[in-house]
Parts: structure tokens; C-alpha cells; sequence
């Protein structure tokens, strides 16, 4: 039997990965065997990835499209190596972002087609899309605020996402909730 597939989605500061978190330690105490990963990364060649994107790890930014396309190929990786596997033996899966970040993101955000990201993430996926998409949705503000208090506590800086500028990510929720209202049988919007 399959196991569940669930996204986690929304802004930043939004608390996704705590609320990802929190849901397996619930459904771990249901006696649900749940599987922890997050976007991008999950994978050693994911995480590597992930240090490009966020951290400027190369020294330089990616262009629009290498940025959409190191995405696909970190989630790829995750598909194949850790999420189908998983889902396959029975297992749920939570995952903090997937595919709907890359539409909102590198499509709402960036400017990007979103036709054509929707099209290569559907190819990236190979068959594989969530049972369940919860969107943890709140004002680009409030989250940007949460940002600045988890800093200040850990002593480190905004990555390279965080530093974009606000309109940037107010374009991004706009993309989330366009998603959202899209597919209302998968996603959840939760305030």
C-alpha cells in the first residue's frame, strides 16, 4: 500500500519546517511511520545544491533559468532517491517545499512562464505529486519580522532568497494563493 504524500508551502517565516516537524511527531504518536525532508536538498546531491542556491556557494548567482533548472534537478534527485522509495514501502512523507515553491518562486517571483515550469516540474516528478498540500500563508511582513528574530537568536544572516527585495515576495504569496485557488481538492490554506 502507498504511503501519503504532504508539501508544506507558504513565504518565508512561515514556519514550515516547525509545522512539518510537528506533524510527523503527531503522526508518529498515530502510529503512522513518517519521513522527514525538505526542498531543496534532502539528498547529498540536493543538499550540494542547496548550498548553491541559497548560499552563493559558486561565488555567483545563477541565472533565472540555471536557478529553475538546479531546482528540478535537486528535486529529481529527492523524487527518485528518497520519496518514491519511501512512499513505495508505505511510509508517509513530509516534505518542506517541492514543486509548488518553483512555481511560485522562479515563476510568480522571477517572472518565469509559468506553463513551462509547471511543465518541467510535472517531468521532474515523473508521476509522483502530493495527496496533500498544506499552505501556511501569512503577510510577507510577519514572516520577514520572524526571519529577523530567528537571526538575531542564532547569530547568522538572511540567505540569498530572504535578501531578495519585498515586491519580490509579495509576488510570490500572490503566486501561492493563484495555486491554491487552482487546485482546491489538494490544497489546504492555513492562516
Amino acid at each position: 500500500m502507498r504511503g501519503k504524500f504532504i508539501t508544506l508551502e507558504g513565504p518565508e517565516g512561515s514556519g514550515k519546517s516547525t509545522q512539518a516537524k510537528t506533524l510527523i511527531r503527531r503522526l508518529a504518536g498515530c502510529g503512522i511511520e513518517a519521513v522527514y525532508t525538505r526542498e531543496p536538498g534532502g539528498t547529498a546531491i540536493g543538499e550540494a545544491i542547496r548550498n548553491i542556491l541559497q548560499h552563493n556557494q559558486a561565488g555567483e548567482a545563477p541565472c533565472e533559468r540555471a536557478e529553475l533548472l538546479l531546482f528540478e534537478a535537486s528535486r529529481n534527485q529527492l523524487v527518485e532517491k528518497v520519496i518514491r522509495p519511501h512512499l513505495k514501502k508505505g511510509k508517509w512523507v513530509i516534505c518542506d517545499r517541492f514543486m509548488d515553491s518553483t512555481t511560485a518562486y522562479q515563476g510568480y517571483g522571477r517572472g518565469l512562464p509559468v506553463e513551462e515550469i509547471q511543465a518541467i516540474n510535472r517531468f521532474t516528478v515523473n508521476g509522483v505529486s502530493p495527496d496533500l498540500t498544506l499552505l501556511l500563508d501569512l503577510e510577507v511582513s510577519t514572516g520577514f519580522e520572524r526571519i529577523a528574530q530567528r537571526y538575531l537568536a542564532l547569530g547568522e544572516s538572511a540567505d540569498r532568497f530572504e535578501k531578495e527585495d519585498r515586491s519580490f515576495h509579495e509576488r510570490i504569496r500572490e503566486g501561492y494563493l493563484k495555486l491554491a485557488a487552482a487546485e482546491p481538492k489538494r490544497f489546504r490554506i492555513i492562516n
